[in-house]
């Protein structure tokens, strides 16, 4: 008999891929306690969320997700559906069978419920719609007294008056991880780019590193890119570059574990030169290299205009005059015009090329 449960369990798809049961986390409580914080700590495990759901649609919900492979559930169910709360409980005992079940219900206290709502300036769902509460506080004492039912079943009860939204994510993911499943990472992006086409908009930290020599105006490297060997090591024998990377490294590999352990999901940090092809490559690759293994946070590296042509600079050749005359030098062309010694590949000697 057990034996053909578990395989008509199977077959409805109340298992996981490890032969777990599948997980139901319903999150309710309190308006203002923190249930959308909790989905979208539950959305970063990995679980399928869906938020104010009548309880009629409890059991067809859970069923179709299960019926597309979907065996870790989030549902949030609160006073909001309105008459279907009283449906709750029945609701929650059809799913039960065979699945991992958790209530997940979220408190906090009167005054800390008020400022919340007040802050953000939203009325309470029973304020509003005829439900009989006049006054905040009045929402607030009815919705305890229409979520008593479920509070008494919870699995786990949270009191979030203390805590922040980053502290609730933080003991949501701790208290509801799936035993092989990792805690969300932030996820760090270092990106180059060049300032002439525009700084990243996504980006949380900037570095300008124009300061440095450039390589474009150097006969041999122009054509070259930051990822290739002279570009680097012309750069890198700059000792500004190597204190830039030394003091750059100090404050990334502070910020970067506490960002992260604030609750951040995304870093993103920019270092820029004029075009994004040589100074700015070479350097977003060493200080991603060597962040990589002090954080041990996963960091991707994305050249944004690595493979952009420059159109108003200045062609390669013994001659920097204006672009479309390679190897000219048009001081030559005025009358009574001497040759003289070529200047120093310098971007500071140059009027109209990049810096």
């Amino acid at each position: 008999m057990s034996n053909g449960g578990d395989q008509q369990q199977q077959q409805h798809g109340l298992h996981g891929p490890d032969g777990a049961p599948g997980r139901v986390v319903v999150v309710t409580g309190l308006s203002g306690a923190g249930k959308s914080t909790a989905l979208h700590a539950l959305e970063d495990l990995g679980f399928f969320c869906v938020d104010n759901l009548p309880t009629s649609l409890v059991q067809p919900a859970v069923e179709a997700c299960e019926s597309g492979g979907i065996t870790r559930i989030g549902l949030g169910i609160d006073v909001r559906v309105g008459s279907f709360l009283a449906g709750a409980t029945a609701a929650l005992d059809s799913i039960r069978t065979g699945r991992d079940v958790v209530i997940l219900f979220l408190d906090a206290s009167d005054e800390t419920l008020l400022r919340r709502f007040s802050e953000t300036r939203r009325p309470h769902p029973l304020t509003t719609g005829g439900s009989g509460a006049i006054a905040m506080l009045d929402g607030v004492l009815l919705e305890r007294e229409r979520l008593a039912s479920l509070r008494a079943r919870a699995t786990i009860e949270l009191d979030t008056t203390r805590l922040s939204t980053h502290d609730l994510r933080r003991v949501v993911i701790e208290r509801l991880r799936p035993a092989k499943v990792e805690v969300p990472r932030m996820s760090t992006r270092f990106v180059s780019f060049g300032y002439k086409y525009g700084i990243p908009l996504d980006a949380d930290l900037l570095f300008d590193v124009r300061f440095l020599d450039n390589p474009y105006f150097v006969h041999g490297l122009r054509e070259l890119t930051g990822n290739d060997e002279p570009v680097r090591e012309y750069i890198l024998k700059n000792p500004d570059a190597l204190e830039f990377i030394c003091r750059t490294e100090q404050l990334l590999s502070f910020c970067m574990p506490r960002y992260a352990s604030e609750g951040k999901s995304y870093l993103t940090v920019g270092i820029g030169c004029t075009g994004g092809r040589h100074r700015s490559v070479v350097l977003t690759n060493a200080l991603s290299d060597s962040l990589r293994r002090k954080t041990g946070l996963p960091i991707t590296v994305v050249h944004r205009d690595v493979a952009r042509v420059s159109t108003s600079g200045v062609p390669s050749g013994v001659g920097e005059g204006m672009a479309g005359a390679p190897g000219v030098d048009l001081r030559l062309a005025q009358p009574g015009a001497t040759p003289s010694e070529p200047r120093p590949a310098s971007d500071t000697s140059v009027t109209g090329g990049e810096r």
